[in-house]
């Protein structure tokens, strides 16, 4: 394709500019072959003659289109080049507020400077399981990439996040270690994920520090590798740091700081723990106050320092080792206060008594002597002798600082080896993920040894990256099978040679480190001789001898030689660290143990960054010569083998790259500067990417792809079965030149700028198809206007041509009668016209003539005056020209005399370099010059001052002098005018004054009598008026009055009805709330006893091995263990409700609902006491009747009766103590409320022992009945005995020899002595549980005292506030304590009802018990007895026909009864062929026969059995759909089944007089009521997430990816991170997999009977999934929000909002769920320019968020070229007017969001009786009733 085909007219291109890098121009006109310029049109309005280079001829860079720019991906852009990307970077960045965006592998992420909301757990989830195409660019897409990968390949991973500092690189690596920590968990339970994420702020404190470029910039590089096993969960992590920057220890530049950890403990000095460490401000310390900035805006260091100290404790530091750490700092700080004093030029002493060295002594724990000796002397050895020499000043100062920072990166190194061992793991290490934050290419002004080994580092890291990114291009296009040629691209090796190879730069240094008198200088010299003008990357400054160049990957970079040779030495005088070692302080020897056992020291430069290297763990053994050679190992020796290590451990890993950029140098938020962006890109190797990418094929397709988007260019007849053949043929005629592209196996593959070429043809066609269309379509709509404009003006001519004939007739009559009219009139008016025009002109000529002699007056007043002023003015202006002239001549000599100083001292300057050694030695002559120097130009500016104050006097007292003058002419001439106006005013005032007088007289007289007259008048009127003004006043207030009643009426009523409206909204919320908390923890408490469950299972296999044979267990025991165990149970699961709603009463303030459930719990304890004494009285009875047999027996009986009577015994004194602490808890709640009756929480005490009052009594009326029933059995058992003593003797004794005949006397009384036991155990828990209940009790006391107080303060505040706020106040406190009463009274109520029930109840079960006790003891009544005593009549019942909707069962069938109703049912088969509810029914029918047989136990197990087999089979076949919804329906249905029978009147409204026969007679059985409520909730939440599972596969593609209307919107390039087509491909899902599914879920439902109430709340949670989840992926999607994508997601929400309509689904509130996607949908349609479509978007979209809302606009992205991207100023508009809207910061829905769930009743119109059990259930052991 040649160039005249893309370089035409209104093609835009790229310029180079020198200030906004390149700058974007359009050609005016077509370019040929041979032009060597260019007419080009600037974005500015500018034109501009470009010249191409003659020699390369190359033209600029051509744009990109519209629809490209700002892509996900760099690598999809068409044109490959810097401008292309800088751009694309720039619109992502300030347009959209993207800072990540794709390069290839390379993610680029640019520092906002402010904190966004895109790091949430939610977005966490969003990415989990995610490609890494399919969403946005995000550092948690790589990190769930490099993830991925480590599961999928078995392979480590590396993140590699570089940049320079200020950039975010410690960020993006922090927030990478963040997902690693929340997405896999941890291994074990001790939170290896937590003591990750805890290392960061502790290295941040000790490593990191502000620089003039970031406020939290990392000073040293690490590698954290973070272990998984073989389930990828965390499992420890070790970390490796590089080149720590120890000069900041003791240096800081202006507006610096030191390290975070040193301002850390000033800040917390003030703590009890730190003042032995005499601390104080920062400002008091030299290493921390030299940068003049201590304080970082926004950052409390105090609260830092708490943080870091919670970090360390969770990492296992121990608080005795922190305060050591905290020791050694703060000697460090002393230390830098210690000052020298000089002696003479070579040696130096300190102060003695010190107080700086005095602390530091005291804190390291060293002899103080000692130490101020070696700090002034050094010890020099030979051969023979060994030397002591002092030390200069300079020489101390510089050893005193090598020794601070020795001493820190010591403590540094200890630190980091502490925090691997807290993060180490003890379990095999499966694989690994390593995040490396490493600096980036640095260069400065000044380039040292630092920055030598830091761009050293980045060279090897570019070598690495390099050669991945080539290997990924090479393996694409083998995998692809298409030719490629070798790419060619940068090779950074000849640099690495240059710098690590022999007698390289490194080898060079550590050679001249070895010599003697090696220096500076003449290693400079050597490189020159070695490299210069043999290496083509070496080269040497023209006017230096002591630097270096060396051409790097990035830039050319010029290194200063001066403190290399020290710097890589690092020296620290031995003698100041063996004073060190000798320390009382156990923790510092520790920190140079390394210094004996390492191989090699981990610190580095005395004034730079330490390369820290892991030490092993066992010292190497060799001989004390080898080691103290390789302990002289130089700092760059060791950075050589750091690197090489990390490099090895790199390519050993699948490597990703981060790569930071900062886009300011000034840290403002979201600002971009395109040069310091464009260096980094060119340092941290993007560029190069890019160049590797565009030289070979850039652009990828799928065939799919290709013809979706290009198929507007192809003809019917192109178009092919094979899509791979018809992309072949078309592009043989689209693009002539093969070389082009070339077809792979599933890809086509495009060289750069064949995509836009493409695309503009598209462009093209569409346009040419557009006006096409247009033209049509406007021809047509004309020739229709036409035609009926052409109708309409026929009927329009008929009608208007017969009126103007009408017309013109009846104008022809009037034209002839106003003829004569008009003749006479004419003459009437110009007569009149003419008298008037005569006199009008005589008054004009009198009034003009008037006005012209008045105005020739005060033209000459007015000439006279000006002649005056025109003097004055003139005067004023020569002089103030002349003041003018005089100042300009003074600033010119001025700035001449300047000038000729500047040059004076730029001379004085050049002689003062060269003299600067002479200087140096004339210190103080110098500073004497300067003093004598100071006294002069004090001297000058005081006789300046003077000088313009003498000016300023002279100024003042001329401009006095001439306004004198100027006064006292004008008054001299106003003299001369008052004389003589005077003469003239006197004559006419006599003549004015006779007149007056003559008037005066006359006008008297004349209004004595107009008085006279009008008086009377005025009067009467008067009068009349004030009379009728007073009537309509009053007429007025009353109609004001009245209004003003009515509205204040209205009103009322209106603020009435809304708080009614707005309580009961409230009430509601709260409701839902607490359901919804209420259901949240009974989700949580089912997920922790299943795992409970699961952990026993495993207990039980791994503990209790089983044993051959069979252990019998007695009868009596198992059967009461087992009720005591289910009673357990349900106690446990009473207490539940108890347990969740604790949480809330802590948070919302007490109310009524306490008083109600302490009354509860009272009346709970009261009754379970009640059958204890009714247990005790069975023992009575018992212990009555085998009074006979104990006598019998004696020796067997006697001493279990004393047994027993002891138990009794203490049985009742247990009673009588539980009573007395119910009086005693009684008495002190009337005490301690006593004090306080007056108090507006006094009520609230009155009726707590009102209620405490009436449970008592109520407990004495029941304990009456009791005794009641008792006597009366005792009667009736009295009246039995007498009968025959003898014949029930030989009774019981016949019975006592069957029984040992038997055997089972023994087995009898280990059963009764079991009983007795049991009963012992459960009333000593009784008695722990009323204890703890009385506490309870004490607590909720001293709480209701609390809210007493509170209540106080309340009404204090309230008599503080306005009378009407008072009022308001007084009112809603009324209304809510008069709700709370009326909760009390019906609670109350109900209870009452309740508790009556109850009694009748238990009276007929003892009725019923008193009869069969009869009926008993006449069956033990011998035969000879009957023949005696008369027959009692027996009640015989008759057979009825009918059944009475029962079934029976035995009680050893029941565990069969389970097994084939619950465990081993099929649910389709049942759901299919049975009726709906089955199950259920059979249970519930199970129920009411143990009901009527009233068994207790029987009921107990059944119920227990079914609920404990429903969990089972939930927990087996939990994940499928069917079984979870079957029973789901079965549970609701047993539920409402034992409300419709459980006799309450609420729940018979709607039975027929059959089913209230059918009711339960003996049992209450609410209790199991909510117990099966609570399952139904598990269950319908179980079926919940069964649901998201199923379908959260299928929404995005569904509902986002898929075209569900067929080309709508095309494809766009997606560079190297392909996406998920939008092409319905095999195995893809669209709408219909997704209305399919939700047809499935309904039909399911409906077939298992499931009530239409909770269907419609299933089908609304699943629609708020649905909504969720797509906009979610759509506000993380970039490439979803453009208008066609709109469209189809408005369609979409359509195809189900018709799916509820067929459903007759549409009031289950499942619409509105899909309100913010419908919202969403309609912001990607509408219009968005101008101010009013912002006023419509935020009322429109009241169901986003303002970030939703944003984040769409940012995101909206066009497709085609028609469409326009929304623009910044739009956007900060809808933030503006947004800005008021309170609602939430988070920016993604809640997917996992569960509606509370409600079960409203609905009883079954099926008679029980009617019910048949068919015979595939297996039930023949149950017969019906």
């Amino acid at each position: 394709m040649a160039a005249s085909e893309l370089y035409t007219k209104f093609a835009r291109v790229w310029i180079p500019d020198p200030e906004e890098v390149w700058k974007s121009a359009e050609l005016l006109k077509d370019y040929k072959p041979g032009d060597k310029v260019l007419l080009l049109h600037l974005e500015e309005g500018k034109d501009l003659e470009y010249r191409l280079d003659p020699k390369t001829k190359e033209l600029p860079h051509l744009r990109n289109p519209d629809i490209l720019v700002g892509e996900n991906d760099l690598t999809a852009l068409s044109y490959l080049h810097e401008p292309a990307v800088l751009h694309n970077l720039r619109v992502r960045f300030i347009d959209s507020k993207l800072i990540y965006t794709y390069c290839g592998i390379v993610l680029v992420a640019i520092n906002p400077y402010e904190q966004l909301p895109i790091y949430g757990e939610d977005i966490i989830n969003a990415y989990s399981g995610q490609n890494m195409g399919d969403m946005d660019p995000h550092i948690f897409a790589v990190a769930e990439e490099a993830y991925k990968q480590m599961a999928r390949d078995e392979r480590n991973q590396s993140i590699i996040v570089s940049g320079e500092s200020g950039a975010g690189k410690t960020v993006s690596a922090k927030y990478a270690m963040r997902y690693f920590a929340t997405v896999s968990g941890s291994a074990s339970e001790a939170n290896v994920e937590e003591k990750v994420l805890a290392s960061n702020p502790i290295m941040e404190s000790i490593g990191n520090a502000k620089t003039t470029r970031n406020d939290n910039s990392s000073r040293f590089g690490k590698y954290i590798e973070i272990g998984f096993d073989k389930r990828y969960r965390i499992i420890g992590a070790n970390m490796r740091t590089y080149l720590l920057e120890k000069s900041r220890v003791v240096f800081q530049a202006e507006e610096e700081r030191n390290y975070h950890i040193f301002y850390q403990l000033c800040a917390s000095a003030k703590l009890p723990e730190f003042k032995m460490l005499r601390l104080g401000n920062a400002d008091d310390f030299n290493y921390t106050q030299q940068g003049g900035s201590p304080v970082i805006e926004g950052v409390d260091d105090a609260k830092e320092m708490a943080h870091t100290r919670q970090a360390c404790t969770l990492l296992g530091i121990s608080e005795s080792h922190q305060m050591g750490i905290f020791r050694i700092l703060a000697g460090i700080l002393h230390l830098g206060n210690v000052g020298f004093t000089s002696r003479d030029a070579d040696s130096c002493t300190i102060p003695p008594k010190h107080e700086p060295l005095c602390i530091f002594c005291d804190l390291m724990g060293v002899d103080y002597e000692e130490m101020c000796h070696w700090l002034c002397h050094r010890k020099l050895a030979t051969a023979t002798e060994t030397y002591i020499k002092p030390i200069s000043k300079l020489q101390a100062t510089n050893a005193r600082d090598a020794l601070a920072k020795h001493i820190y990166a010591k403590l540094f190194n200890w630190i980091v080896d502490n925090v691997n061992q807290a993060l180490h793991s003890a379990v095999k290490q499966h694989s690994f993920i390593g995040v490396l934050d490493i600096y980036g290419f640095e260069t400065f002004e000044i380039n040292s040894f630092e920055q030598f080994c830091i761009n050293y580092a980045n060279e090897k890291l570019q070598q690495q990256f390099n050669m991945h990114v080539f290997k990924l291009e090479q393996e694409e296009y083998m995998k692809e099978q298409i030719p490629w040629t070798l790419i060619d691209f940068y090779d950074n090796q000849p640099c690495i040679n240059l710098i690590e190879s022999k007698l390289g730069i490194l080898d060079l240094l550590d050679e001249e480190c070895k010599m003697p008198k090696g220096t500076d200088d003449t290693w400079a010299q050597k490189l020159y001789n070695t490299h210069l003008n043999k290496c083509t990357l070496f080269e040497k400054p023209r006017l230096s001898n002591k630097a270096f160049i060396i051409q790097h990957f990035a830039d050319k970079v010029e290194y200063q030689c001066e403190g290399f040779l020290e710097k890589n030495k690092d020296t620290v005088f031995e003698e100041q660290i063996k004073v060190l070692k000798s320390s009382k302080f156990k923790m510092l020897p520790e920190l140079f143990q390394d210094d004996e056992k390492a191989i090699s020291p981990t610190s580095a430069t005395s004034s730079g960054r330490t390369p820290l290297i892991r030490t092993p763990a066992k010292p190497t053994k060799g001989r004390p010569g080898q080691m103290a050679k390789e302990h002289k190992k130089t700092v760059g020796h060791q950075f050589r083998n750091s690197l090489h290590l990390l490099m090895e451990t790199l390519n050993a890993t699948t490597p990703h790259y981060v790569r930071c950029i900062k886009p300011n140098d000034f840290k403002f938020p979201f600002t971009f500067d395109e040069k310091r962006a464009v260096q980094q890109l060119r340092a941290c190797g993007v560029l190069e990417t890019i160049r590797i990418s565009a030289a070979g094929f850039p652009s990828r397709w799928t065939y799919q792809e290709f013809f979706s988007r290009y198929r507007v260019l192809m003809k019917q007849k192109d178009v092919l079965s094979d899509r791979k053949q018809t992309c072949k043929n078309v592009l043989e005629k689209l693009i002539l030149d093969k070389d082009k592209y070339q077809f792979g196996k599933t890809k086509i593959f495009f060289r750069a700028g064949q995509v836009a070429y493409l695309e503009k043809l598209r462009a093209d066609k569409l346009r040419a198809a557009c006006i096409r269309i247009q033209k049509i379509i406007r021809g047509w709509l004309l020739r229709k206007k036409y035609l009926r404009m052409r109708k309409a003006a026929i009927t329009v001519q008929r009608y208007v041509r017969g009126y103007q004939a009408r017309c013109y007739a009846k104008f022809l009559r009037r034209t002839k009668a106003a003829t004569i009219v008009q003749k006479y009139w004419r003459m009437f008016v110009v007569c009149r016209r003419y008298k008037i025009r005569r006199a009008a002109t005589i008054v004009l000529q009198s009034y003009l003539r008037g006005f012209l002699a008045r105005n020739r007056y005060r033209k000459i007043l007015r000439e006279h005056k000006a002649v005056i002023i025109q003097k004055r003015v003139r005067g004023w202006l020569a002089r103030t020209h002349y003041k003018r002239s005089m100042h300009a001549i003074i600033y010119l000599q001025c700035c001449f005399r300047r000038m000729m100083a500047k040059r004076e001292l730029k001379k004085l300057k050049i002689e003062a370099r060269s003299v600067e050694r002479y200087k140096k030695l004339h210190i103080g002559m110098e500073n004497k010059i300067m003093q004598l120097q100071r006294k002069v130009d004090e001297q000058n500016k005081d006789y300046k001052c003077l000088v313009e104050k003498l000016t300023n006097l002279e100024g003042i007292y001329n401009s006095e002098t001439e306004k004198l003058r100027s006064d006292l002419e004008r008054l001299q001439l106003s003299e001369e005018e008052a004389k003589v106006a005077t003469g003239r005013v006197l004559s006419l005032q006599e003549e004015i004054a006779k007149l007056r007088k003559d008037l005066e007289q006359t006008r008297s007289e004349k209004k004595c009598i107009e008085e006279r007259a009008d008086q009377y008048k005025q009067e009467t009127e008067q009068l009349v008026s004030n009379l009728k003004e007073e009537n309509t006043l009053l007429k007025q207030e009353k109609e004001a009055l009245n209004h003003r009643i009515v509205e204040q009426a209205k009103e009322m009523t209106e603020t009435m009805e809304k708080k009614l409206v707005e309580e009961t909204k409230q009430l509601e919320l709260d409701l839902n709330d607490e359901r919804l908390r209420y259901q949240n923890l009974l989700n949580e408490f089912s997920r922790l006893e299943e795992r409970y469950d699961d952990l026993k299972e495993e207990m039980t296999l791994m503990v209790h091995v089983p044993k051959p044979g069979h252990k019998r267990t007695d009868s009596t025991h198992s059967s009461n263990e087992s009720e005591y165990t289910f009673s357990s149970e349900i106690a446990e699961m009473e207490d539940i409700p108890s347990r969740t709603e604790e949480p809330s009463e802590k948070k919302v303030p007490l109310d009524m609902s306490l008083f109600l459930k302490l009354q509860k719990r009272v009346t709970e304890l009261e009754q379970e006491k009640q059958v204890m004494q009714d247990e005790l009285d069975r023992k009575e009875e018992q212990v009555l009747r085998s009074k006979a047999k104990e006598e019998e027996r004696p020796q067997i009986r006697g001493a279990e009766l004393e047994y027993e009577s002891l138990k009794r015994q203490e049985l009742e004194s247990e009673n009588k103590k539980l009573k007395n602490e119910l009086n005693e808890l009684r008495k002190a709640l009337s005490e301690k409320s006593a004090p306080e009756v007056t108090a507006p929480g006094a009520p609230a005490y009155r009726v707590l022992m009102e209620q405490l009052t009436s449970v008592s009594e109520e407990l004495d009326v029941r304990k009456e009945e009791v005794l009641i029933l008792r006597s009366q059995l005792v009667s009736q058992k009295e009246a039995i005995q007498p009968k025959n003593t003898m014949t029930d003797s030989t009774i019981l004794l016949e019975d006592v020899q069957k029984m040992k005949d038997k055997g089972e006397i023994a087995q009898a009384y280990i059963g009764l002595k079991e009983t007795n036991r049991l009963l012992e155990s459960q009333l000593q828990s009784q008695k722990r549980s009323h204890e703890n209940e009385a506490e309870a009790l004490r607590g909720e006391i001293q709480s209701l005292k609390e809210e007493n107080n509170r209540q106080q303060q309340l009404l204090a505040q309230n008599l503080q506030l306005p009378p009407e706020a008072r009022i308001e106040a007084s009112l809603q406190h009324e209304i809510t304590r008069l709700t709370n009463e009326n909760l009390d009274l019906m609670e109350q109520l109900e209870k009452q009802d309740k508790t009556v029930r109850k009694l009748k109840k238990q009276l007929k079960v003892f009725a019923k018990k008193i009869g069969e006790l009869e009926v008993g003891q006449m069956e033990n009544i011998s035969p000879g007895q009957i023949i005696d005593e008369p027959i009692r009549p027996v009640n015989i019942p008759r057979k009825e026909k009918d059944f009475q909707g029962m079934l029976e069962y035995k009680k050893e069938d029941e565990q069969k009864l389970v097994k084939n109703l619950i465990l081993e049912l099929k649910p389709r088969g049942v759901a299919v062929n049975l009726i709906p509810g089955l199950p259920a029914y059979i249970l519930f029918m199970c129920v009411r026969h143990a009901d009527y047989l009233n068994d207790d136990q029987k009921v107990r197990s059944l119920l227990t059995s079914t609920i404990n087999s429903i969990k089972k089979v939930l927990k087996k076949r939990g994940d499928d759909f069917e079984t979870v919804s079957f029973w789901l329906s079965n549970t609701c249905r047993f539920l409402h089944c034992l409300k419709q029978y459980s006799g309450e009147e609420g729940f018979m409204k709607h039975n027929t007089s059959r089913q209230n026969e059918h009711c339960l007679t003996n049992f209450d059985l609410a209790e199991y009521r909510q117990v099966l409520s609570d399952l139904a909730i598990q269950i319908y939440q179980q079926l919940v997430r069964v649901l998201e599972n199923i379908l959260q596969p299928m929404i995005v593609s569904g509902m986002l990816e898929h075209e569900t209307i067929q080309g709508v919107s095309g494809v766009k390039p997606t560079g190297l991170r392909k996406r998920t087509s939008s092409i319905a491909d095999e195995g893809t899902y669209t709408l219909d997999s997704i209305l399919r599914q939700l047809n499935s879920f309904h039909s399911v439902m409906c077939q298992h009977g499931m009530d239409p109430e909770l269907i419609k709340q299933v089908v609304k949670q699943m629609f708020y999934i649905v909504g969720a989840i797509t906009l979610n992926n759509l506000l993380l999607r970039k490439d979803m929000c453009s208008w066609s994508k709109g469209m189809q997601i408005r369609y979409n929400v359509s195809q189900l909002e018709e799916w509820l309509r067929d459903k007759n689904l549409m009031n289950s509130g499942a619409k509105e769920t899909l309100e913010p996607l419908i919202q969403a949908a309609q912001l990607l349609q509408v219009k968005k320019k101008t101010d009013d479509d912002a006023e419509a978007i935020c009322s429109m979209c009241n169901a986003l968020t303002t970030a939703q809302i944003v984040k769409v606009l940012n995101l909206y992205t066009p497709v085609n070229e028609f469409e326009e991207r929304v623009s910044v100023s739009f956007i900060r508009t809808i933030q503006m007017r947004l800005r008021d809207r309170k609602d939430s910061p988070q920016l993604l829905m809640d997917a996992k969001h569960i509606f509370p769930v409600t079960f409203p009743f609905n009883p079954s119109s099926l008679a029980l009786e009617t019910i048949q059990i068919p015979a595939s259930l297996g039930l023949g052991f149950i017969s019906r009733v």
